[in-house]
Formats: structure tokens, C-alpha cells, sequence
């Protein structure tokens, strides 16, 4: 592997620890998001948990921007590992059901963006995602970060019916972030603390009845990629919208406590109290 390929995750981290002391506001929202979420109760600790995800968002970057290079149609299986972590169901449905349309439900942890290239390389992608605005950014993205049949959808659309089309003929794996702030939504709890969650995610499962695999695609070695969730989830359309939100979050919520370096704690997603 390429020297600058093979580093490129911890040229993201140093760049990051270099401007690290900058970054005042968002170190204490970071520190102050840990300990709230009881990941630590050591303000050391929690300082340390802080930083290190701040240098994995630089690095998974970094190392995103290298994955058309080194991940191809015939290696992709040497680097994602969805078994030690999770139910060999989920690979099978990940991986080997193509004919079957599904969810894939995440948050800002881990490697979504550098999981999405390899997913790819699988099943067509429908990622929901804000777009960007400058048109030669979103050129570039196309060209050098998302690659293959992944579909960007602007999150402020929703899933209109040619979406819905495109994914039920496709057979195509509809990703979603769950864990951003909105002012709407069901006011429910993440990681133990109130937090008002999209529950489009599961409105959409229960109308559909797609199954959802839930969790996380985490760094393990250089593009090397785990999934951490459990089994997957299917709903029917008596369920309970918000219960069936509230699932996803505990599920989502898990795979973070086992790998909190790898979350975006800098992100303000508590408001609610």
C-alpha cells in the first residue's frame, strides 16, 4: 500500500492535535458531552475521549479521500468485517441479498463516509446527506469521495416518490444519519440524556417494512472497517412510531459506548435539556 495511503488517517489526527488548542468552544462541548453521557466521570478522561474523536474526524477524512484507491470490486471483503461484532444475519442481508431493499441507520460515529465507498462496491447507496451548495465542492465529491452508484439526496427533500421508486427498483441500501438536531421530532432520550430525534427513519420502516441494520461502521486498522450492531430490525405497521425510534437510538447508543473515541462529540446534539 502507498505510503501516503497508509498514513493518511494519522496525517489527519496530527493536523487535527495541531489545532486542537484553538479550539476552545468546541473542546468544551465535546468534554462537557462525555461526561454528561456518562462515558467517564473523570474529567482526564473525558478531555482525552475529546480530543481523540476531534483527530478521528480529521483522520477518517483523510483516509475517506484514499478509498476509491486502495478498495476495489475484488478486495472490498479483506477490508469490512461485519461479523466479529455483529449477527452473521446482518451480513447476509448486507451483503449477499441484493435483492432486497433495506435501511442502513447510523449516526456521526465511526467511518460512515469511507463505508459508504465500500458499501458501494456491494449494493447501490442512497445516502441522505446535506448537498453541496458550491457546485464545483459537489463536482469534486462526486468524482473523488463518493464513487460508484451512491445517490446523495439533499435531507431537506425528504424522500419523495421518485426516491422511493429509485430505491424499491434498485434494491438500493437508503442511509441515514439519525443523530442531528432538529427543533421538530419526538423528544426521546440518546445516550441517557433528552434529545429530540428524527423519527423518519422509523416511519419509514414501519410503512415499508424494509429491514434495518442498525449501527455503526467503525476503524480498526487503516482501511480496515467493523460493524458494531446487533441484529437486524424489522417493524410492521401497528408498531409504535415513537417506541420504534427510541430502539434505534439505544441501539445506536450501544455501538458508541463500545468505541467513544471514534463519536463526534463536538456536535451540539443536546438541547433539550
Amino acid at each position: 500500500m502507498n505510503i501516503l495511503f497508509r498514513h493518511a488517517y494519522d496525517i489527519g489526527c496530527g493536523f487535527a492535535s495541531l489545532i486542537w488548542p484553538f479550539m476552545k468552544k468546541r473542546q468544551r462541548i465535546a468534554i462537557d458531552n462525555v461526561l454528561a453521557c456518562g462515558i467517564t466521570d473523570d474529567p482526564a478522561e473525558a478531555r482525552r475521549i475529546a480530543k481523540a474523536s476531534f483527530g478521528h474526524l480529521a483522520g477518517h477524512i483523510c483516509e475517506a479521500l484514499f478509498v476509491p484507491a486502495v478498495v476495489n470490486a475484488s478486495n472490498w471483503r479483506e477490508h469490512l468485517d461485519v461479523e466479529t461484532d455483529a449477527e452473521p444475519n446482518v451480513a447476509k442481508l448486507l451483503l449477499e441479498t441484493p435483492d432486497t431493499p433495506i435501511i442502513l441507520a447510523s449516526s456521526h460515529h465511526g467511518v460512515w463516509e469511507a463505508a459508504t465507498n465500500v458499501l458501494s462496491l456491494v449494493r447501490p447507496m442512497i445516502a441522505i446527506a446535506r448537498v453541496q451548495n458550491n457546485k464545483l465542492v459537489a463536482k469534486w465529491m462526486k468524482k473523488y469521495h463518493f464513487r460508484g452508484p451512491v445517490t446523495v439526496i439533499d435531507k431537506t427533500h425528504g424522500f419523495t416518490p421518485e426516491i422511493m421508486r429509485q430505491w424499491k427498483d434498485e434494491c438500493a441500501a437508503m442511509t441515514i444519519l439519525m443523530d442531528q438536531h432538529t427543533s421538530g421530532g419526538k423528544l426521546l432520550t440518546f445516550l441517557g440524556r433528552p434529545a429530540r430525534t428524527f423519527t423518519s427513519v422509523s416511519r419509514l420502516a414501519i410503512r415499508t417494512g424494509y429491514p434495518i441494520v442498525v449501527g455503526s461502521f467503525v476503524r480498526v486498522a487503516p482501511f480496515r472497517y467493523r460493524l458494531v450492531g446487533g441484529p437486524p430490525l424489522r417493524f410492521v405497521k401497528t408498531d409504535d412510531i415513537a417506541a420504534a425510534t427510541q430502539l434505534l437510538n439505544d441501539r445506536l447508543g450501544e455501538a458508541i459506548r463500545k468505541y467513544p473515541e471514534q463519536y463526534l462529540w463536538a456536535h451540539r446534539r443536546w438541547r433539550d435539556g
